[in-house]
């Protein structure tokens, strides 16, 4: 799909020459607000373009895991504090990887995201990769 408006740095700010993890991202405040609002939906969002749902056996036990990958520390920036305001913790696996691991996390965000291979309703609206 290919889209040309003269007003997508009006809508998208962030929008711009070069690569985005070369220039800073930072959200307008009616953007920001619209993530405070729908926190889920941009966790979710990030997840399904950057992120993997990974189910793991470690020495025979199996564990969810989330991870979420990306160059710009300026989206990984914004990716956990959007974790932070719903209140699920996160470490950094390396520069520039997000790991949610630990159970309560890992449910937190099943309840919203789930494997990409079968759709969570999340306001009456199906999602499916």
């Amino acid at each position: 799909m290919y889209l040309f408006s003269n007003h997508w740095p009006c809508l998208l700010p962030q929008h711009g020459p070069g690569r985005k993890h070369h220039r800073r991202i930072v959200l307008e405040p009616w953007q920001q607000a619209i993530v405070d609002r729908e926190t889920e939906e941009f966790v979710l969002g990030l997840l399904h373009s950057d992120g993997c749902r990974v189910v793991a056996n470690d020495r025979g036990i199996r564990s969810l895991r989330y991870h979420f990958s990306n160059r710009s520390e300026d989206i990984i920036g914004l990716f956990t504090a959007a974790l932070d305001l719903l209140g699920i913790t996160w470490t950094r696996s390396d520069v520039h990887t997000v790991s949610i691991y630990r159970k309560e996390a890992t449910a937190m965000l099943d309840e919203f995201v789930g494997p990409k291979d079968c759709a969570v309703p999340l306001y009456g609206v199906h999602y499916a990769a």
